[in-house]
């Protein structure tokens, strides 16, 4: 999670550039007076890029990084300088400008977005941005033109070049699946890693109900059995992750104040 600079060289990397009603992790992600004072140079930033890479990461993972691009790619020239040779992912909302992207072309390997919605009216609901679908699917165009569909995968089956977008199903068809696939399939390709992801409950302000009662519930099993049915007509391939709807809203609740497991064991859940 990223935001601010602080002087020549100097790197605050903190929160998000979306303010999503529902986000599951507004802990961290939108709380930008909790970061004020926090600092650290373009060397320092480089050193947690080797210091992942000699823990055994498979890549360095960028989260909502749009606002902060120039200065983690100096801290990842830095670090490559240094010997870093883990692929770097691009882990975005996909409010993402155009510029910005182009000028990653060559540096990113894998890109991650999400797809949140279909309808300007949803944007301006969930994540109080009506020009989320139009800004988000240029994103995509410009994302997939970089990689294209096809995925290339390291020694060990994890993924080192490609796009993956991820489809979070909202409560009372807010996400416009069907829309946002079809579109994916007839823009870019059918061939596009999906990741469909059922782990959607009322977090955040969205557990208002009187505020937002159409994102207070999580999904039902109409709604994800429409998305299912979704991906399997529009899209093809063995590319696509599709989440388990009765363990993935429970699971996905991190807590950020245990900063050592902030998610829980998965078989806690099983």
């Amino acid at each position: 999670m990223i935001s601010g600079v602080r002087g020549s060289g100097t790197i605050f990397l903190a929160n998000c550039n979306l303010r999503c009603v529902f986000c599951q992790n507004h802990d961290i992600s939108q709380r930008p007076k909790a970061f004020v004072g926090g600092s650290g140079t373009d060397q320092e930033l480089a050193s947690i890029h080797l210091e992942l890479q000699d823990r055994g990461c498979h890549n360095i993972n960028w989260v909502s990084p749009s606002h902060q691009v120039p200065q983690l790619v100096r801290g990842l020239a830095l670090a490559a300088e240094r010997g870093l040779s883990l692929p770097v992912v691009y882990n975005s909302n996909a409010y993402d400008g155009l510029e910005t992207l182009r000028l990653l072309d060559g540096i990113v390997d894998v890109y991650m977005p999400d797809l949140k919605y279909s309808d300007p009216t949803a944007g301006a609901l969930g994540s109080r941005v009506p020009d989320y679908p139009e800004r988000a699917r240029l994103a995509l165009m410009e994302m997939y033109r970089q990689v294209g569909p096809d995925w290339k995968l390291g020694p060990d089956g994890t993924l080192v070049r490609g796009l993956l977008v991820r489809v979070l199903v909202l409560p009372n068809d807010l996400a416009g699946v069907e829309e946002s696939l079809s579109w994916i399939a007839e823009e870019l390709s059918p061939k596009v890693g999906i990741s469909l992801m059922a782990q959607y409950y009322p977090a955040h302000l969205a557990a208002r109900t009187s505020r937002y009662p159409l994102l207070a519930r999580t999904i039902s099993a109409g709604e994800w059995a429409r998305a299912l049915s979704a991906l399997e007509r529009h899209m093809v391939g063995d590319h696509h992750f599709v989440q388990n709807r009765r363990l993935a809203p429970a699971y996905y609740r991190p807590d950020f104040s245990d900063t050592e497991t902030p998610f829980a064991d998965i078989e806690d859940f099983i």
